[in-house]
């Protein structure tokens, strides 16, 4: 009985840089980000990221912070690149301490610096092949390795790899590649209709997807901190 009280289990998380919690347009930019997409803001999970952070050496700082993400519908859980003094403060709120190779920094601007991410470390593993459609509300993920999917992704779906990953159909659903870290990950797929696309943490979501490079197939690559999108 005992062995089974504690599971291991993969989680998406976002990771926003403190720093941005100082800018006065955070606020306004992290609420047009959640306007455009509010079913994936809706609760969802935030990483801290101190990096290069002087202040939160105070647990009323990060219940501050726990206010003002609160307000656009997101949930402070913990931090990551804690100083001594930070992470003291941080455990005194109530916040866990991650790994940096657990939750990979975000990109710089805000409604990029909310990336969703594995909170579970990398294993080293085999790519695993999908045959059958990957329907709404199913998550696959693969430790360690590639994920190459022959049939269709559906909207609510959601598929992750520490690797690459292969689409060879409509990618409809979210696809998260470099789950563990891997900046040299990247995404193909025949048709993109995707809700979101990540690499290493750093995503796009629906609206911020070119309409020239929808439908069509392509591969995303992460270049110089940024998402980009060729044709195929």
């Amino acid at each position: 009985m005992a062995g089974n009280l504690v599971q291991g289990a993969v989680f998406t998380v976002m990771v926003v840089r403190a720093g941005l919690l100082r800018d006065p347009g955070f606020e306004a930019e992290l609420a047009e980000q959640v306007r455009r997409s509010p079913r994936f803001f809706l609760n969802a999970p935030v990483v801290l990221d101190l990096k290069g952070a002087g202040e939160f050496t105070r647990e009323a700082e990060f219940d501050t912070a726990r206010e003002i993400l609160r307000r656009h519908t997101l949930t402070l859980i913990g931090v990551q690149n804690a100083a001594p003094v930070q992470a003291d403060a941080a455990a005194g709120a109530g916040l866990a301490g991650f790994a940096p190779n657990a939750t990979q920094p975000s990109r710089p601007r805000p409604p990029e610096a909310a990336p969703p991410q594995s909170v579970a470390a990398p294993a080293v593993g085999r790519s695993r092949l999908v045959s059958q459609p990957v329907r709404s509300g199913t998550q696959i993920y693969v430790r360690g390795g590639d994920l190459v999917v022959t049939a269709p992704v559906s909207p609510g779906a959601e598929i992750m790899a520490d690797g690459n990953i292969h689409v060879y159909a409509a990618l409809r659903g979210r696809a998260l590649a470099g789950a563990g870290g891997d900046a040299e990950a990247r995404i193909f797929c025949s048709r993109l209709e995707a809700e979101l696309v990540s690499i290493a943490g750093r995503y796009l979501v629906s609206d911020q997807i070119s309409p020239e490079h929808r439908g069509l197939p392509v591969q995303i690559a992460l270049i110089d901190d940024r998402l980009t999108i060729e044709r195929n």
